[in-house]
């Protein structure tokens, strides 16, 4: 690591369960608390049990808080690419920001100057595939709306950090938009695209609570203009292309 840093040491770590697998998942985060001081020492608390291996603070100061080679406990209860449990195999970056509770407001340029030098470090390092790169949101989109629709996704894919929809605008004649409460083969072929995509969530055709989190999770991400959970034809188009750019055509 060549990046200048400040090490702020956590008792909240331990031994990763397997480590012949390795690390090949990128989770980023927002603090979600009113001050950089506060999520700090939050993450160092050893009551609390929460911790990532960085931190970054809106004027782009760095903090290491846990060795990549062990595991931060930042993800909780998770689930990507078929595997539970995403703190076994990732690394996990906090990027201070009051969050939606407390004012949440856009990561500034100094910020996410220094996360994408940080993360470009980490991806030179680590083999995690740019489907790969994901939000808090995306592997617990259940529970947690971080980094949240105001995260410049697009600008780190610019800098070669996780993928970005190009050109994937809603197709002609786009069949009837997926709601809560909707059934059949279109419910199941979309949710079967997230799930390929690396979405946890049961395939069944029906578009219940679980698909609507889940397609909330991924507008977060992918179409932050609109999250509100229905799987529109735009929606879906966008899921497409980034299977493609993937390697998982639908």
């Amino acid at each position: 690591m060549t990046l200048p840093y400040t090490d702020w040491p956590t008792p909240n770590q331990d031994e990763r369960p397997r480590p012949a697998e390795g690390i090949d998942v990128l989770v980023l985060h927002y603090t979600g608390m009113a001050t950089a001081r506060e999520a700090l020492e939050r993450m160092r608390d050893p009551a609390l049990k929460v911790s990532a291996h960085w931190c970054i603070d809106e004027d782009g100061r760095i903090y290491r808080l846990v060795p990549e080679a062990m595991r931060a406990w930042h993800a909780g209860l998770s689930n990507w690419r078929q595997r539970n449990l995403v703190n076994d195999v990732s690394i996990g970056i906090e990027l201070v920001n009051p969050g939606h509770e407390f004012g949440y407001r856009p990561f500034p340029g100094r910020q996410m100057d220094a996360l994408s030098a940080l993360a470009a470090n980490i991806l030179a390092r680590h083999e995690i595939p740019p489907a790969n790169v994901v939000g808090h949101s995306d592997i617990a989109p259940r529970r947690k709306n971080d980094p949240g629709e105001l995260f410049d996704w697009a600008r780190l894919a610019r800098d070669g950090i996780g993928l970005w929809p190009q050109g994937a605008d809603e197709p002609p004649n786009a069949a009837p938009a997926l709601t809560k409460g909707a059934t059949g083969a279109g419910v199941r072929a979309f949710q079967a695209n997230l799930f390929d995509y690396g979405y946890g969530l049961w395939v069944d055709g029906v578009y219940g609570e679980e698909s609507e989190a889940v397609a909330r999770a991924f507008q977060r991400h992918f179409r932050q203009a609109r999250v509100d959970g229905i799987a529109d034809g735009a929606t879906r188009a966008i899921l497409r292309h980034l299977l493609a750019l993937a390697g998982r055509p639908a």
